[in-house]
């Protein structure tokens, strides 16, 4: 492992001082690992809050800004923040309007999340938590708890965040969200793995010659083990059950992106993101938005996401709604 590091176990701590001492217009660091927005959001509004381990940037925090997440609340490398910081940041936030908590299907997060609802429950904090779990690798008709939640949840909070901005109650902007949710896939590739940055140990192994279709952001087997394919090749065997997942039609308006997770290039990217627009266009399926970048990572890992959203109408407007955050603006 060669990485730029200081003491391991000031990772976190100092990863986050970087982060909004770059950012301090948009961006605050309260309480160690709250990242909350430089300019609040009125008190009448939902505010929208996720957690997640550090390890991923510029996921979670980097989403934290007008038009987006009001709060990120950040574990230590790839793992769960607790219960008691999460509440925190739910009193934090505590308004008539509610919070809408964002938590993607990965086990600490659920459990740190379900404590923390009740624990805000019994403060009389109104929240609703909205559970991502696009991940399709355990297979199209695996129930929703076997699936994990990966990059997907970036457009969603995009999503909510501006149902929020709007000014719509918290039930309706839960309704927009997971309609998004229901209707969005992703499915991961990996041609090399990640080493943990405190501990130095590799998370898994690949051969050269392999790819993994299915790999999780933490290293998690996929069960799609395969020679090395082409760019082309790689795309067609993604994007067919994407397709399939999110039931796009010819005639449909859909969200294409190709998350890098660290270590592939946006030339290969692009590559990829071209083979399946094409698919998407020869189905007569409508890219109507699109985004090649480097989203949620995985350190040093080789390989991308491809994540597919059919989007009803209040989603394109949603998608193109203005919002000013260190990783995704829209003016």
């Amino acid at each position: 492992m060669k990485k730029f590091l200081n003491d391991p176990q000031d990772l976190t701590t100092e990863l986050l001082e970087g982060y909004t001492l770059a950012y301090a217009d948009k961006v605050r660091l309260v309480s160690e690992r709250i990242v909350v927005r430089t300019r609040p959001k009125a008190e009448d509004k939902v505010a929208i809050v996720t957690l997640g381990g550090a390890g991923h940037e510029p996921a979670l925090s980097g989403f934290v800004g007008e038009g987006m997440l009001d709060a990120s609340v950040v574990g230590d490398i790839f793992a769960a923040p607790g219960a008691p910081k999460l509440l925190e940041a739910l009193k934090m936030f505590r308004r008539d309007a509610g919070i809408l908590l964002v938590v993607l299907n990965h086990a600490g997060d659920v459990m740190s999340a379900n404590m923390a609802m009740q624990m805000a429950e019994r403060e009389g904090i109104r929240v609703k938590m909205l559970l991502t779990h696009e991940d399709i690798s355990a297979g199209l008709d695996a129930p929703a708890e076997d699936r994990r939640g990966l990059a997907g949840c970036i457009p969603l909070y995009k999503v909510a965040g501006a149902a929020a901005e709007s000014g719509q109650s918290l039930d309706e902007i839960y309704a927009v969200a997971e309609r998004f949710n229901q209707q969005m896939a992703t499915l991961a590739v990996a041609m090399s793995s990640a080493t943990h940055p405190q501990s130095g140990q590799q998370i898994s192994e690949l051969p050269d010659d392999e790819m993994e279709i299915g790999m999780g952001q933490h290293g998690e087997a996929g069960g799609g083990r395969t020679k090395i394919l082409t760019a082309n090749e790689t795309a067609e065997r993604m994007i067919a059950p994407l397709i399939q997942a999110v039931n796009a039609q010819a005639g449909d308006q859909v969200l294409l992106i190709i998350n890098g997770v660290g270590a592939t290039t946006l030339m290969e990217l692009n590559l990829v993101f071209r083979r399946a627009h094409q698919v998407l266009q020869t189905r007569g399926i409508q890219v109507v938005s699109g985004l090649i970048d480097e989203l949620l990572t995985v350190q040093e890992m080789a390989g991308f996401q491809m994540i597919l959203c059919k989007l009803d109408p209040d989603h394109v407007v949603g998608l193109k709604a203005p919002c000013d955050t260190p990783y995704w603006t829209v003016r």
